[in-house]
């Protein structure tokens, strides 16, 4: 799918970096000074009820600045990179129609990707193939399915975690259905957004210590803010399980796992600390062979970024 870019071809901006970067707050201080409304690139944000856990800006935030393709869906649903780019694409359209500029912000590398590669042509997902790869999953763990994936197609295996369940059953799903590796069908794909004026930032963190600090800053506010009672109503509902792609979100999957009795809060904590920290090394992985986009620190602070953008809008006459 592409959107017809409107005349004069207003431009898109990303801005994509690890977890706890500092994504949102320089997002927000741009739209303070320049006519930009921001599109979600976040597979935990399109949740509702998934709030404490996600850092999801506030309502009030949400009220004073335009963010997209947040609360979205409900837990119980599944958010694929699929629909992540037909409603990015719609977003980038309305906003353009209002004359103003979209700005992509997250850290989903995964729904980036297919924004600004394309998505390849693959297989529906089929549910007795699914159930198979979990039957195995539970009997052998996933990272023994992960070492599959990687003599089956070691170019995915190299891009998915070793306990990524949900990454690791679709790509031995298309693996197993067309008998090709899913890296080798997306090849060729072309960008939906091929043709658009596009300018592109990693906010990518120089001292990875700070960045840890951060991190477990963020998680210790989080808990304050009540994340685990969060995590106890959204099991209260009765329609959710720790299988749902909503609940296996860092933080959540760690502290489900508490209320279930196989851990205790300490160890829920700093399991979810860990793996927070292992997905931002994941993502700055993924970042590093990025070539298109122009790297920022944000220990600099976003005020030169910020500048720059609000002269190039002014500019378009926005």
């Amino acid at each position: 799918m592409r959107v017809a870019a409107p005349a004069g071809r207003l431009p898109v901006l990303v801005l994509a970096g690890p977890t706890g970067a500092g994504k949102t707050q320089w997002a927000v201080q741009l739209a303070e000074h320049a006519p930009v409304e921001i599109v979600s690139v976040d597979s935990a944000l399109v949740y509702r009820g998934l709030d404490i856990g996600t850092a999801k800006p506030s309502r009030a935030m949400r009220a004073r600045h335009p963010h997209h393709l947040v609360d979205v869906c409900e837990p119980t649903e599944s958010y694929s990179a699929g629909r992540f780019v037909r409603d990015a694409l719609r977003c980038i359209g309305e906003i353009h129609a209002r004359r103003r500029i979209p700005l992509l912000v997250g850290g989903t590398m995964l729904y980036l990707r297919a924004l600004l590669d394309g998505l390849a042509p693959l297989p529906a997902a089929a549910a007795p193939l699914r159930a198979a790869i979990d039957a195995r999953a539970s009997q052998l763990g996933w990272p023994a399915l992960h070492a599959e994936l990687s003599r089956l197609d070691p170019a995915a295996a190299g891009r998915i975690a070793p306990q990524d369940a949900q990454r690791i059953q679709r790509a031995l799903e298309v693996c197993w259905t067309t008998g090709q590796p899913m890296s080798e069908l997306q090849r060729g794909t072309v960008s939906p957004l091929a043709g658009w004026p596009l300018r592109y930032w990693l906010l990518v963190p120089t001292d990875r210590s700070a960045l840890h600090q951060s991190l477990a800053a963020r998680l210790g506010g989080m808990m304050a803010a009540g994340f685990l009672e969060e995590v106890r109503q959204l099991r209260g509902r009765g329609d959710l399980t720790a299988r749902h792609p909503s609940m296996r979100a860092v933080g959540y999957r760690q502290l489900w796992a508490h209320l279930d009795g196989r851990w205790p809060l300490d160890e829920a904590i700093a399991r979810a600390l860990a793996a927070t920290r292992q997905l931002a090394k994941r993502q700055l992985t993924w970042m590093r062979a990025e070539r298109r986009a122009l790297r920022l620190d944000p220990a600099g602070g976003p005020l030169s970024w910020i500048r720059d953008i609000s002269a190039d809008t002014a500019a378009l006459g926005l």
